[in-house]
């Protein structure tokens, strides 16, 4: 006897039509539910493995009330659905279903659409089981590799960050009532964090020692695991000065608190900020609760280790300091930046790279999809197999079929020879299908069944062909908005949605925009042979305030334009579009975010120190911060000696 299966759906003929197909393939029916109130009773009665379950029920309750329960007991679930409003769509996507099958349906997809749900729900345990296990064993090995605590701690955040993102970890003991340790780590890039301690922390905001011991001694600590996103974020900074302090300088929009008893006696907090208002959840206190204990052993023998005195400010991964000529990171070669929301991206692709999981890229047009999915393909085990790339809205709507799976030799007017669609070409490789919403709708049950049964036919071909084939979607298409109006369909939607990517457009990273700005005059500087170092500060600070609707592409664009145009060693002079339309008369100027206020006072102290950054007299003294941390806020800032001449 196969699993037992619930079946949640309103309409008779519909619900037993599908307790047919399930009893004739060997699965057993444990009943059929109209409504949420007898599913529930049903489950009570026989806990089912697997439940179909209609999103609009009898009674007020709907499938999706019913499958937040599933997901608490931990059973797999699969939508039924005739369509859905892109509200709906949202709001059934949160509850994480293992599938969805849009009416009507063949058996042979409900059939499939079963056996993926029970494959993903079983691996997904026994996935999240291994990496949790390599979390503890990582963890419990980090006190023996460092006798300093505030380096363990840097290393406990090093390795939670693919599990629980985070801008800035703050850790804190406490022990009688009294704050005994503080320190903070502020990511600066790809596994590259800034040690923040109580003196930098005053030196950044001004502090006294007196106005920090006042701050620090009304800060809420929670008394177990706790998150704080949108509203409840705000109302937690309004009571707590110290948490607003951070939260405004550093630009930070959701928390997440640890309090670890340790054996010794005493509290070590861990404290998460993420600059997006939506990172933590649930999810996150279940799994800090797993990993309490081990995370309590680790700080304790750090703790219990006499403290080394602090050196240097930043601390890596890999001790080399980056070549100061890279303009990307090791792995993610063409993508240019550090800023949170890049990071965001680049942890993301080292979570999904490893795996055969379908991935959909979405973003604007010029954000960088066709870079990701490179870095996909290549930090992948297919990486020495093909990468075929396929861009679905430059093919004719009467090629696509014949470009994708082949066709035989005479399979229509035309069809002189036999032609290896791009599936079979791609076999053990990577597929990526670009602009997957400009696929014909009647072309997307095709494409779903390929991804579900994972064989196509040829057109004029009488047997199907098995591939083995990773599949890379992106679009610059609102997709659920798609599959509201009909024009996208659900359960394609939802197969190519297992591990989304969002790329942000440039404007909102803008801190990127220095960097990848030299990135592309040096490029184009090689390429036509000019002598070309620099950009000017005020070219730069016109690239800062554009909106950028066309994102890196339409950058990339006006800097190759200007590289061409300049006469000199440095571009001096920026022909950006008309802004009118984004800034219209009358309307109050641009404010300047912090960290072009930044820039601008860096540059300006830079200038009166005619370069010099370190030694007596140099801009570090001057702006009283380590001559390392500065070195390094340049980099970030896109600051080059050169714009201080």
């Amino acid at each position: 006897m196969r699993d037992k299966v619930l079946i949640v759906e309103d309409q008779f003929i519909e619900a037993n039509d599908l307790r047919l197909m399930l009893e004739k393939a060997g699965y057993q029916v444990t009943g059929i539910a109209r409504s949420v109130p007898k599913a529930t009773e049903l489950i009570e009665q026989d806990k089912p493995s697997l439940v179909l379950l209609d999103i609009y029920l009898k009674g007020k309750l709907t499938g999706i009330d019913l499958a937040k329960r599933l997901r608490e007991e931990n059973i797999a679930f699969v939508y039924l659905s005739a369509n859905s409003s892109q509200d709906v769509l949202a709001e059934a996507k949160a509850t994480q279903p293992y599938g969805f099958l849009v009416k009507p349906f063949r058996e042979k997809d409900v059939l499939v659409a079963l056996e993926i749900a029970r494959y993903r729900h079983e691996h997904s345990l026994e996935s999240g089981f291994r990496r949790e296990a390599a979390l503890q064993k990582q963890l419990a090995g980090l006190t023996t590799r460092s006798g300093n605590w505030q380096h363990t701690i840097m290393k406990i955040g090093m390795a939670i960050q693919p599990y629980v993102s985070f801008d800035l970890m703050r850790g804190e003991f406490k022990e009688a009532d009294r704050t005994r340790y503080t320190s903070g780590f502020l990511r600066i890039g790809f596994n590259e964090y800034q040690r923040i301690g109580v003196a930098e922390f005053r030196m950044m905001t001004g502090l006294t020692a007196q106005m920090y011991k006042v701050l620090q001694r009304s800060d809420h600590t929670d008394p177990i695991a706790a998150y704080y996103v949108g509203g409840a974020f705000t109302e937690l900074c309004s009571r707590d000065p110290l948490k607003k302090l951070v939260t405004e300088y550093f630009g930070m929009a959701s928390y997440l608190s640890l309090p670890l008893h340790l054996s010794g006696g005493g509290i070590f907090y861990l404290s998460f900020y993420s600059r997006s208002a939506d990172t933590y959840t649930d999810e996150h206190l279940a799994l800090f609760n797993r990993l309490q204990r081990s995370l309590a052993e680790t700080i304790d023998g750090a703790l219990a280790i006499e403290k080394i005195p602090e050196g240097a400010e930043t601390l890596k991964e890999d001790p080399l300091p980056p070549d100061e000529n890279s303009s990307s990171i090791s792995g993610f070669e063409g993508i240019v930046g550090t800023s949170h929301r890049l990071l965001n991206v680049f942890d993301s692709i080292t979570q999904v790279a490893p795996l055969d999981t379908s991935v959909l890229i979405l973003g604007e047009s010029g954000t960088g999809k066709e870079r990701v999915a490179d870095c996909l393909h290549r930090l992948s085990p297919r990486k020495m197999k093909p990468f075929i790339k396929v861009n679905c809205a430059a093919l004719p709507a009467s090629l696509i079929e014949s470009e994708l799976f082949g066709h035989e030799k005479g399979a229509f007017t035309g069809a002189t020879d036999r032609r290896i669609g791009k599936f079979e070409q791609a076999s053990g490789g990577t597929i990526l299908l670009d602009e997957i919403g400009e696929m014909p709708i009647e072309l997307q049950v095709k494409w779903l069944r390929v991804l579900q049964e994972k064989e196509i036919e040829r057109i004029g071909g009488s047997a199907p062909i098995k591939v083995d084939v990773r599949v890379i979607a992106a679009t610059n298409k609102d997709l659920e908005k798609e599959v509201a109006e009909g024009r996208f369909r659900l359960d394609l939607y939802y197969r190519l949605n297992v591990f989304p990517i969002q790329l942000p457009p440039l404007r909102e990273r803008k801190e990127d925009i220095p960097a990848l700005a030299n990135h592309f005059v040096s490029y184009f500087a090689r390429k036509t042979g000019k002598k070309i170092t620099g950009i000017s500060t005020r070219v730069l600070q016109e690239l800062l305030v554009y909106r950028w609707p066309g994102n890196v592409r339409e950058l990339e664009h006006l800097i190759e334009r200007s590289v061409l145009l300049t006469k000199g060693d440095t571009i001096r002079d920026i022909v950006l579009p008309d802004q009118k339309e984004l800034n219209p008369a009358g309307h109050a100027p641009r404010v300047k975010t912090i960290l072009e206020n930044e820039r601008d006072h860096i540059l300006e102290v830079l200038k009166k120190c005619e370069g010099k950054i370190w030694g007596a007299g140099g801009a570090a003294e001057l702006l009283n911060v380590p001559p390392t941390t500065l070195q390094s806020k340049m980099k970030k800032l896109g600051i080059k000696k050169e714009h201080t001449l």
